[in-house]
């Protein structure tokens, strides 16, 4: 029998877990501006989600999903993109929405049941979070084709996790991306868990990101928690694209360090043993060290940063709480052009618990 195709998967690592340098660094690497930027939007996004599981904990919020570990995967995804594309989130890439625009406040607002938080004051045209899994990739596809057919630059980037690509929607979206050779990026967050079910159970597959080679989408897996490898491959995943070259499947292996929501509690699935590794490996203090090692940080820029982060988190928070409660009517907006019967009951029902209403 004869062969007549071969396959690979490339894997990028350009900083090692103390921070050393183990590949050519690209450009941005060498900038000491664009590595504080970077390194200021990991640690906002850290300590904004500490405030935030704290209050929900204190019973000020809703359930909400932290991003603690995911840190440099977002943030370098944000840095790769241009502001005319366009994000298909799930629904804990924070780095990646602040970096591009959504304010602090608007992402407490949704976790509190608030549709308005997704009336984002920056990038008008990405899309909600999405938190029916998968559903976020046939949307991206959907408007690569868009931009495709308007013969417009632009790039449209989904984000799954690793659980998610079990999902059709997933192989959907990369089979019509695929075919159609368009400019849109996949990117599998692969953080080993899919909420209790290790990735060994997931898949037999090696890699997540190979998931696309049976419909004609190469993949590239690289170090999650190494901001400057899964920056370079996601700006040439963007580049191909742009350029006609058609999608591309990234998967940043990463690590979940924390619950994956607020309502659950990893500690029942997961080895004590394994967290207590992935600490080791996580991405804040290994893009520090890195960043340490070349004159572009110190103790005292750390000390002001932090500040700075709480500030900014303060005045969010307090957006936040004295933002205008929402008019239950809202629910019943843009549903029909005629309202039935039943839904005007409901309407009159909903005003009567929430004590709003101005119709």
């Amino acid at each position: 029998m004869k062969t007549i195709a071969q396959f690979a998967i490339g894997y990028e690592q350009l900083l090692d877990a103390e921070g050393r340098a183990c590949g050519d660094l690209p450009p941005f690497a060498n900038d000491a501006d664009a590595m504080r930027r970077m390194y200021s939007m990991m640690v906002l996004c850290r300590l904004f989600d500490t405030k935030a599981i704290n209050l929900q904990r204190t019973g000020r919020l809703g359930t909400y999903a932290p991003c603690t570990g995911h840190e440099a995967t977002h943030v370098a995804v944000g840095a790769a993109m241009r502001p005319e594309d366009v994000l298909c989130p799930v629904y804990r890439e924070y780095g990646t929405q602040i970096w591009r625009g959504v304010t602090l406040t608007e992402i407490l607002t949704y976790w509190a049941g608030d549709e308005r938080g997704t009336d984002f004051a920056g990038p008008r045209e990405d899309f909600p979070w999405c938190v029916p899994i998968g559903s976020q990739t046939p949307h991206a596809a959907g408007v690569a084709m868009a931009f495709k057919m308007r013969r417009q630059p632009r790039c449209a980037v989904a984000y799954i996790g690793d659980g998610g690509t079990s999902q059709g929607a997933f192989h959907e979206a990369i089979n019509l991306a695929g075919a159609h050779r368009l400019p849109v990026v996949f990117v599998v967050v692969n953080n080993g868990w899919a909420i209790s079910v290790p990735v060994a159970q997931q898949t037999a597959a090696q890699t997540f990101a190979q998931k696309g080679l049976g419909n004609g989408v190469p993949g590239v897996q690289c170090d999650g928690n190494d901001i400057l490898a899964v920056r370079k491959v996601m700006e040439d995943a963007l580049e191909r694209a742009r350029s006609g070259e058609g999608p591309t499947v990234v998967e940043a292996v990463t690590y979940r360090l924390s619950d994956h929501t607020t309502a659950d509690d990893a500690s029942r699935y997961r080895p004590q043993g394994e967290l207590d590794a992935a600490w080791q490996r996580e991405p804040l203090l290994r893009t520090r060290r890195f960043m340490e090692q070349r004159g572009f940080w110190d103790e005292s820029r750390e000390a002001a940063l932090r500040a700075d982060c709480v500030a900014q988190i303060e005045a969010a928070v307090h957006g936040y709480q004295n933002r205008p409660a929402a008019d239950t009517d809202h629910m019943f907006d843009h549903l029909f052009a005629h309202p039935p019967a039943a839904l005007g009951e409901q309407m009159l029902t909903a005003r009567q618990y929430g004590k709003t209403g101005s119709h």
